[in-house]
């Protein structure tokens, strides 16, 4: 079994009386994309920095690739960095900054940035004090996604990007995860995660209140199925997992269902169901669900 890219151990940060992370544990896979999502004040950027290095831990460990995070010269050979808000050295062009990264970096696949430059359609002629945020957001993807490094950390990477380069950077994450490097992405934008990602954590409060695939998680809330038939509304009194059944018609159902379908399917090949339409929880949905269910 390979050695997990990233390893926590009840990982903990405090700051006074402020548990920012609390007793985290996670294990991302090596050559998985890993999506990592809660909101403002959750722990992400927290967890991110203990990561990297840049923050020590209360308690717990962190490790890259069996690497201490702590030893920050070793753990960081073995990855590249994005952060949300991206600072260049302001009278350097685009065309040094990515030369001066690829030589402190463990390599980069020059090819592969020229098509990226070309891709995002980024300027490196111009000094970086003169580049827009999501320009500057550009330099800082480019200079990951074209090294060579096994790991990518990437918090927030589009922020500052239009949609059409939005897509440009899905191709590259899953580029990346073709040529087998880890992506451990945090992010707000919920289906760019759901787009790209293997498994997917939840963090509330600093505590991790979900880890699974994306569809392991819409498993665990509610889809909402839609039925037409004619003659008999079909009997679903005895069906397990089904929720909230009402007529939104003259003979049409609404019902909430959790779990697997196959209970509620065997139901209906008795009656003469005309249409069925399920829809499916996106992953934004069972998002707020948890925060709503943590405000209530």
């Amino acid at each position: 079994m390979s050695m997990p890219a990233v390893r926590t151990e009840h990982l903990t940060k405090r700051f006074g009386r402020l548990r920012a992370v609390d007793r985290l544990d996670l294990s991302v896979e090596s050559g998985e994309v890993f999506g990592f999502l809660g909101p403002n004040g959750a722990g992400k950027s927290t967890t991110i920095r203990l990561l990297l290095g840049l923050a020590r831990a209360t308690a717990g460990s962190a490790e890259i690739f069996g690497i201490p995070a702590a030893d920050i010269r070793a753990a960081h050979e073995k990855l590249a960095y994005v952060p949300a808000d991206v600072a260049l050295w302001p009278r350097l062009t685009g065309a040094e900054i990515l030369e001066l990264l690829a030589r402190t970096g463990p390599g980069v696949d020059h090819a592969y940035q020229s098509d990226l430059v070309e891709q995002l359609d980024l300027d490196l002629r111009k000094r970086a004090g003169t580049y827009s945020t999501g320009n500057r957001q550009k330099v800082a993807l480019v200079a990951a996604f074209a090294t060579r490094a096994p790991l990518l950390i990437l918090d927030e990477p589009t922020s500052g990007l239009d949609p059409l380069m939005e897509r440009v950077f899905r191709t590259a994450v899953l580029e990346a995860r073709r040529r087998g490097q880890t992506v451990f992405l945090s992010s707000h934008q919920l289906a760019e995660v759901e787009a790209v990602c293997d498994r997917v954590a939840i963090l509330r409060s600093g505590r991790l209140a979900d880890i699974a695939t994306v569809t392991d998680l819409r498993r665990l809330y509610r889809t909402e199925v839609e039925i037409g038939y004619t003659g008999p509304p079909p009997d679903l009194s005895t069906v397990s997992g089904i929720d909230d059944v009402e007529p939104v018609g003259p003979g049409r159902l609404r019902l909430a269902l959790t779990g697997p379908p196959a209970p509620v399917l065997r139901a209906l090949a008795a009656a003469e169901v005309t249409t069925l339409a399920v829809r499916e929880p996106s992953l934004e949905e069972i998002f707020l669900a948890y925060y709503g269910e943590a405000n209530r």
